[in-house]
């Protein structure tokens, strides 16, 4: 095992100040991901699936014993503009939130982002009934 492996492994914080560039295996959906096309030094999830595993407890850190699948749940904004994924582990339910790379699922991202619209906490028929009730119109035509 050579110098820069070593430190890697038992480093604390290492992947915090060192670019992570290893090419691997997602175990969600199998495909092989590579650090190039990220847009940033950092990879930390599939840009097919957009899965993570749990392995940081805070960035980089690589302290997490739990070992989860990390899902994506959501997207939000960032005050810059910038789209960030949230991602919950399925083993622990621990949430995290990580930046959108360059070479991320477009239609993946619009779908996670579109998901409280096509399945709203409400019957979608009764939208003209609630407007009404709340002093509008109630006609969405």
């Amino acid at each position: 095992m050579n110098r820069e492996n070593k430190r890697k492994l038992y480093e604390k914080g290492y992947y915090k100040n060192h670019a992570c560039n290893e090419t691997f295996i997602c175990k969600v959906c199998g495909r092989e991901v590579v650090p190039e096309g990220a847009g940033s030094q950092h990879r930390n999830h599939c840009p097919n699936c957009l899965s993570s595993l749990h392995v940081d407890n805070e960035p980089g850190d690589r302290a997490s014993d739990c070992g989860g699948y990390m899902d994506a749940i959501a997207v939000w904004v960032r005050k810059n503009g910038e789209w960030a994924i949230i991602h919950r582990c399925r083993q622990c339910g621990d949430m995290s939130s990580n930046r959108v790379a360059a070479d991320d699922n477009p239609m993946k991202l619009m779908s996670i982002a579109m998901k409280p619209l096509t399945a709203p906490p409400f019957p979608i028929e009764r939208i003209e009934e609630m407007t009404r009730l709340m002093g509008g119109e109630g006609s969405i035509r």
